[in-house]
């Protein structure tokens, strides 16, 4: 695995910090798409400190808002010649009804429609640097359904209702990725990095957090399964999702391919009414 090439979103903070830096020590080139420049170039140079020998590449990118998503993807498709792994890590968590540039509900936006939007405009270069892999960093939260009458919750919205969806469909897209690319020479799975103490709570009430120091595993515990599922030699698995470093079960629905297939065609509706090409697999 090593000198390979690795596209990680969400690297600044928490679980995809603590990844970047795995990855670092395992030896691979990391392309790092961050929204704040100054923290992506703190990140780089604290690697730099520990793993000299890194490749960093940073590009400016804001997963809120999907002309940058696109710009992104062009940028890396034009600079590169290759792409092993994407990992699909960073998420957010809204308490209240926020919404992206493009006029979108944050935590779908961010959490699912961004990174569907960016593996679909990468996947040619995966395809081409195949054998590759795809790694959907979900939740244990993806508990309930894909709400597709009010995907964003516009009338009723609840933060963890719609985190909760946001990593169910982040598990949906795995599923129907994998069976779409299963002759393409690429793994696509998605896991459970645990209960962790990161940034993503930076939203909730005050009551709550002072809870998670007390219960939440470090950041370094939370990227385990992500690198184990970027670096073990001969993985076979595809289309599955992964907790504690082993395959897991999760819930009912998130294992209905006609949701699955749903969810993409709304995923495609949604981002082609804001005026984007998507590609077709």
């Amino acid at each position: 695995m090593q000198n390979r090439i690795v596209l990680l979103t969400g690297a600044t903070s928490g679980i995809g910090k603590a990844t970047a830096f795995g990855l670092a020590k395992e030896g691979f080139t990391l392309i790092l798409p961050v929204r704040n420049l100054e923290k992506g170039k703190k990140v780089q140079n604290e690697i730099l400190t520990k793993f000299p020998q890194t490749q960093i590449h940073l590009f400016e990118c804001d997963l809120a808002s999907l002309a940058s998503v696109k710009n992104f993807a062009e940028q890396v498709k034009k600079e590169f010649s290759a792409l092993h792994i994407l990992i699909n890590n960073a998420g957010i968590w809204k308490n209240k009804l926020t919404f992206t540039q493009d006029g979108l509900e944050q935590t779908f936006a961010v959490n699912h429609l961004a990174h569907f939007y960016l593996t679909l405009l990468l996947l040619d270069l995966l395809k081409k640097s195949a054998p590759a892999r795809i790694i959907n960093v979900a939740s244990d939260l993806h508990q309930g359904e894909i709400n597709f009458a009010d995907v964003e919750f516009r009338k009723n919205y609840n933060g963890l209702n719609a985190y909760k969806q946001s990593k169910l469909a982040n598990i949906l897209f795995t599923r129907i990725l994998a069976e779409k690319l299963k002759n393409d020479q690429i793994l696509v799975n998605a896991l459970m990095p645990g209960f962790i103490a990161t940034d993503i709570f930076e939203d909730l009430p005050f009551f709550l957090k002072w809870l998670i120091p007390i219960f939440a595993k470090s950041p370094e515990k939370g990227a385990e399964t992500t690198l184990y599922l970027a670096t073990t030699p001969n993985l076979e698995m595809t289309g599955e999702y992964f907790k504690d470093k082993k395959r897991a079960s999760s819930s009912y629905q998130s294992k209905n391919m006609n949701s699955a297939q749903k969810l993409w065609d709304l995923s495609v509706k949604m981002l082609q009414e804001k005026g984007f090409q998507v590609p077709v697999i």
